[in-house]
């Protein structure tokens, strides 16, 4: 038994469906519990539910605004302290439980402040008094158990300090090897930290120096040798982007910032849920419009492309579970305008279809010429829309561009949006309709 072209591609939208309904329906519906499948990939667990991220305007929680107090930072060296501080502050939030929050760094004039967006903090004095301190840096040798090498230190379990520290460290920066050119990350020690490294480094040729911030590792680098010149280098396998974080993250012990609390807002969930309420509400029926639009004017076509519709918001929730999109009232905004895109997909291979039909061919021939013959508008009309997404999305952070973090959200929930409506409009609605629409060799105009 064989399979047309068609009948295999209907079965993976069949299995798509059937994976990504898995992901978007609740572990519980009514009284009924889906069965869950025990694997992972990567740091996603199918074993139970995965949650659909929520931003601080539907979830609820506290946005707080930091100032940072550069009084004792060069002034060249400022933007790069603001830079070390957001990653530290990031870094503390992750580890305090708030994986969905924003840190954005914001300049005026002699202000450098953070502004910190911590969705579903029930304990807001905890979250500040972590948020609050001044970042930390010390050099520590890592304790070795009996049986260990040195070169297993990165799994031991503790750390002993030694009595250099981040205030010894001028500052780090990148650099690139002599040799072959590749990233690396370079140290200059202070007056103060010149003879303690020295020493360091002397008494532990061949072995690892953990870099600690906030006590926790951040680099774990051999000594090759002596060093007294109070100048040093961090190499491996580096690329660019991962010298720079190392850095930064360096930097922000080098040039340690203390931070005040400006102002803290509590965000009420029931805010957010009043509000996703009725944008669920305004969604489901700006969608049974189109879906009854697309029945009454174009019948069993239309019928078929609405559920094309209904699989493309089956596709997009579980991409925005698996990404994931940590999903904002304007995210929402984004989501349902994209549907208006989707459909638009659908209407302009449906009016080809008729103009071919007038034309005299046969059904089946006019509904592949209407796909490939409206491709060109469908292509023009998204490349348009995409074009406007990134730039309203800026993902290269260029300062001209928009930097607003709910902009942003509505920017990739259109984005994504559109991917997978022309996806839907395309791949699966053509097949569908392949399989199970029979027209006539004339149809009526409308």
């Amino acid at each position: 038994m064989t399979f047309s072209k068609p009948q295999k591609i209907s079965f993976s939208i069949f299995v798509l469906t059937l994976i990504s309904l898995y992901i978007v329906l609740p572990a519980k519906l009514g009284n009924f519990l889906i069965p869950r499948l025990n694997f992972k990939i990567g740091n996603l667990d199918f074993s139970k539910e995965i949650e659909l991220k929520q931003g601080l305007d539907i979830k609820g929680g506290l946005q707080v605004v930091l100032n940072a107090d550069m009084k004792d930072i060069a002034g060249s060296d400022r933007t790069s302290a603001l830079e070390s501080l957001k990653e530290v502050i990031g870094r503390r939030v992750d580890l305090f439980g708030v994986s969905e929050s924003g840190v954005k760094t914001a300049l005026s004039g002699n202000d450098y402040r953070l502004i910190l967006e911590l969705p579903g903090v029930t304990d807001p004095q905890q979250a500040l008094s972590l948020i609050g301190q001044t970042a930390k840096m010390s050099f520590a040798l890592p304790i070795y158990t009996p049986g260990k090498t040195a070169s297993d230190a990165a799994t031991l379990t503790g750390f002993n300090p030694t009595d250099l520290t981040g205030a010894d460290l001028q500052r780090a920066q990148v650099t690139f090897e002599s040799q072959d050119r590749s990233p690396a990350v370079s140290l200059t020690f202070k007056e103060s930290g010149k003879n303690k490294f020295s020493k360091l480094t002397k008494d532990n040729i061949g072995k690892p120096i953990a870099i600690l911030l906030d006590g926790y590792p951040i680099t774990m680098p051999t000594v090759q040798a002596e060093i007294d010149s109070g100048s040093a280098v961090i190499t491996g396998k580096f690329t660019t982007d991962e010298a720079k974080a190392l850095s930064v993250q360096l930097n922000a012990g080098a040039l340690p910032v203390p931070v005040t609390i400006i102002s803290q807002k509590n965000i009420p969930a029931t805010l957010g849920a009043d509000s996703i309420k009725k944008s669920i509400t305004a969604g489901a029926i700006g969608l049974s419009m189109v879906i009854f639009f697309m029945i009454a004017y174009y019948g069993k076509m239309g019928f078929i492309a609405s559920i094309g519709l209904v699989l493309y918001g089956v596709f997009t929730l579980t991409l925005y579970k698996l990404i994931p999109v940590v999903l904002s009232l304007p995210g929402i905004a984004g989501f349902l305008l994209s549907v208006g895109m989707a459909v638009d997909s659908n209407i302009l291979v449906f009016e080809r279809y008729k103009e071919e039909i007038r034309a005299g061919r046969d059904w089946r021939v006019a509904l592949e010429l209407a796909f490939g013959r409206a491709w060109d508008s469908i292509k023009d009309a998204n490349t348009a829309t995409i074009i406007t997404g990134l730039i309203l999305f800026n993902p290269l952070d260029w300062s001209f561009l928009n930097t607003s973090g709910s902009v942003r959200g509505f920017a990739l929930t259109l984005i994504l949006g559109i991917f997978i409506s022309l996806f839907t409009g395309i791949v699966v609605t053509r097949n569908l309709l392949r399989l199970f629409f029979k027209g006539k060799t004339n149809i009526q105009n409308k």
